[in-house]
């Protein structure tokens, strides 16, 4: 440790001669392995102490799982030690399994400011860099080693992670032969079934979230910092902006990650159907239970349950939500025994519960109960900057779904972006999907673009923030097509006024509308 000349603050530091004492004391260590845990929490324990690289943690993937599973992790905090063991990364998710699925160490000089960051161990320095590489395998990875230097140290971080490297390459020679083997294929593994109302642990990624905005970096900032803890989170938002994905994202992100995550829609059933699917029913407590239920709260037990349309429940369902939340027990419909459940609520809705409350049709005290930590997400015509990102990624999402390629032209996404999107983000994306089934060619283009409208909602945008002149206005890249649909916009599709923009003649403009197929009725 040494202290910077510039500023004062304590700098970590590392030598040459201190990287050499650290390798050469982990291949001690390795060396004579015994217990592959004990000698793997000793390198970690090496690594902070000789090499100031903290929060280490070395995952290896099991084939039977399908997963990235937590073998060691050097933390002075026992609790995170503790359930460590069932923090699960599948290959492609978050930081760690995108490591292991593209063999490329990962290195961040802050790592919240990457949205792959999950953070599911509530481990990390926030404001600190951290420095991931793979543990070689014959063919592809066995594994990942990852640490946090100690302090930002920009111009050190490629030397970090040339030392992290070559430890990974000496665990890897004393896992391969003392512990890892290659899945065996003489018989298959058999995965207990799933209740049919427990949702498959799926992997997810913030990449998921979309957006460069400030407003989505905020939320996904805040979401990491949630998913920590067993708040009760209230996801606000107008209908298709996303509020079950930030749901996943709490869950997945969260120490609950490999326990069940339960989906219930308040709004689909009946009041006389509610308790018996919240709270589960006897065999016999009415007609047609014929044998004994488990209810949502009890399949959700140690995982966290997803209540969405919380807004349109009735008085007696929230009455009865009400209790479970504060007593965190409950009786099945038809029996007397008394069960406890430990379950995180994650609560959604798309109304404006204030009013709601006000106006006596939400309970007050629910309110109050459900509200602990807002996460409001904003309607689609407040981030217009995101639409192009999340254009092009939804069109990779389905592209991937059609089994095709799929490419979307610039005239297409300027069309989108003027355009109010009342449907938000489920409206853009049930856009594109109509006109992927529509390009033969697997080219979206303004001509495929099919609004829920007949006319395009008006948008302010910055395609209308000022006066444009009639050399800035077309875009020069675009090819002959794409041209003079942009024109006939521009001009209010006046076939005339679009020529001269062009440079053409009414007739030639008309004669290239008719060759090139441009629908006129349909803008």
């Amino acid at each position: 440790m040494t202290q910077s000349p510039d500023t004062g603050n304590v700098v970590w530091r590392f030598d040459l001669s201190q990287q050499f004492t650290a390798v050469q004391r982990i291949s001690l260590e390795l060396g004579r392995c015994n217990s592959v845990s004990d000698t793997l929490q000793a390198v970690l324990r090496i690594l902070h102490d000789d090499a100031f690289m903290q929060h280490g943690m070395i995952c290896l993937f099991n084939h039977e799982r399908g997963a990235l599973t937590v073998e060691a992790l050097h933390c002075d905090r026992q609790h995170i030690v503790g359930s460590s063991s069932q923090v699960r990364y599948r290959p492609g998710e978050g930081l760690v399994g995108t490591i292991l699925s593209s063999a490329q160490s990962v290195v961040l000089p802050r790592v919240a400011d990457d949205q792959r960051f999950l953070d599911r161990l509530s481990l990390y320095d926030y404001d600190l860099p951290f420095i991931g590489v793979p543990i070689p395998g014959d063919d592809k990875p066995i594994g990942v080693l990852a640490a946090q230097p100690m302090a930002l140290f920009e111009s050190r971080l490629p030397a970090s992670t040339r030392f992290l490297e070559t430890i990974a390459s000496l665990i890897a020679q004393t896992v391969r032969l003392t512990h890892y083997s290659q899945p065996k294929t003489t018989s298959a593994v058999q995965q207990p079934p799933q209740p049919a109302n427990c949702q498959t642990p799926r992997s997810f990624s913030f990449e998921n979230m979309v957006g460069s905005s400030p407003t989505m970096r905020q939320i996904r900032e805040v979401i990491q910092q949630v998913a920590r803890w067993d708040t009760m989170v209230l996801v606000r938002g107008e209908s298709g902006t996303g509020k079950e994905l930030v749901a996943n994202a709490i869950h997945y992100s969260s120490p609950r990650a490999s326990a069940p995550f339960v989906k219930f829609n308040c709004a689909a059933l009946p009041d006389n159907l509610l308790e018996s699917e919240l709270f589960g029913h006897e065999k016999g407590a009415f007609t047609g239970a014929v044998r004994q239920r488990k209810g949502r709260f009890e399949l959700a037990d140690g995982g966290t349950l997803f209540l969405d349309e919380i807004g349109e429940s009735s008085p007696s369902f929230q009455a009865k939500l009400l209790r479970i939340l504060q007593e965190g027990e409950m009786e099945r419909v038809g029996g007397d025994e008394t069960i406890k459940v430990n379950v995180r609520i994650v609560a959604a809705t798309n109304r404006n519960l204030e009013e709601e409350v006000r106006a006596g049709n939400f309970r007050e005290d629910l309110y109050y109960r459900l509200n602990v930590m807002p996460v409001s997400l904003p309607p689609l015509r407040e981030r217009q900057d995101d639409i192009d990102l999340l254009a092009r990624h939804l069109v990779n999402k389905i592209a991937a779904h059609q089994g095709r390629s799929l490419r979307i032209t610039d005239g297409a996404i300027r069309l989108l972006l003027n355009y109010a999107w009342p449907g938000n983000v489920r409206e853009l994306e049930n856009c594109l999907e109509r006109a992927a089934v529509m390009s033969d060619n697997g080219v979206i283009d303004r001509d495929v673009i099919l609004f829920n409208h007949n006319e395009a909602l008006p948008l302010v945008s910055k395609m209308s923030a000022g006066p444009v002149s009639d050399e800035d206005w077309l875009d020069q890249s675009l090819d002959e097509r794409q041209r003079i649909i942009a024109a006939l916009e521009k001009t209010g599709w006046v076939q005339a006024k679009a020529a001269r923009l062009l440079g053409m003649t009414p007739r030639q403009v008309a004669y290239r509308i008719q060759i090139m197929d441009i629908n006129m009725h349909r803008f």
